[in-house]
């Protein structure tokens, strides 16, 4: 009877590291059970699931400049999270808690700052800063690299994309009321899309100080 040698058998460091498919599939398998390991748990935690007191949805002009502020891609310079550490509240505020993006599809949190993280924002300046600083940033900080967006106030918002957008939001959680929706199209009608940047600007943060 032939005893057989463990390299003849099972996986082998040998069998996996010259079999490149197995190796990919096996490195899958455990990036996956991790994973689950890790966001599992997140789904049932009531910090991360539930709304902080007094955080509400965006209203319809809020959304219509959360839209512009994606389109333009200013997440790609900006962050939406406060770290807890001591140098970033003493500079920022309060540090970002998950509850307070509860609502956001997709959020807004990121480690890129080429320009400083906008979680707190809202309040900080007037809304002629924020018309200053879109149309020409080195108006107001000479040293700037960001682009100019004037064109933003040359533009309508899509009133009619608004409604359904807040309805496909609606489907995910946020809790816009058929009133909210009916009523959206007519509150930005007529405004731009430099009115609903800046307004959607002046909301961040201010649910949790």
């Amino acid at each position: 009877m032939t005893q057989k040698t463990p390299s003849s058998t099972g996986f082998t460091h040998e069998k996996v590291e010259t079999n490149n498919l197995l190796m990919i599939v096996l490195i899958l398998v455990v990036i996956a059970i991790g994973g689950l390991v890790e966001i599992v748990p997140l789904f049932f935690q009531k910090s991360t699931t539930e709304p902080i007191q007094g955080l509400k949805p965006n209203t319809a002009l809020q959304l219509a400049g959360r839209d512009v502020y994606l389109r333009e891609g200013c997440y790609n310079c900006h962050s939406q999270m406060i770290r807890p550490f001591r140098s970033e509240t003493l500079r920022y505020g309060h540090y970002s808690v998950a509850g307070e993006f509860v609502y956001d599809h997709p959020f807004q949190w990121g480690s890129k700052r080429t320009g400083p993280d906008l979680h707190r924002v809202g309040g900080k300046y007037s809304d002629e800063w924020h018309r200053i600083h879109l149309n020409n940033p080195r108006d107001l900080v000479p040293e700037s690299n960001m682009p100019a967006y004037a064109w933003l106030d040359k533009t309508q918002v899509d009133a009619d994309a608004v409604p359904r957008h807040m309805r496909a939001l609606r489907q995910v959680g946020v809790p816009y009321t058929d009133e909210e929706i009916a009523r959206a199209a007519d509150d930005v009608r007529g405004k731009t899309e430099m009115d609903a940047t800046v307004a959607y600007l002046q909301s961040l943060g201010l649910a949790l100080k």
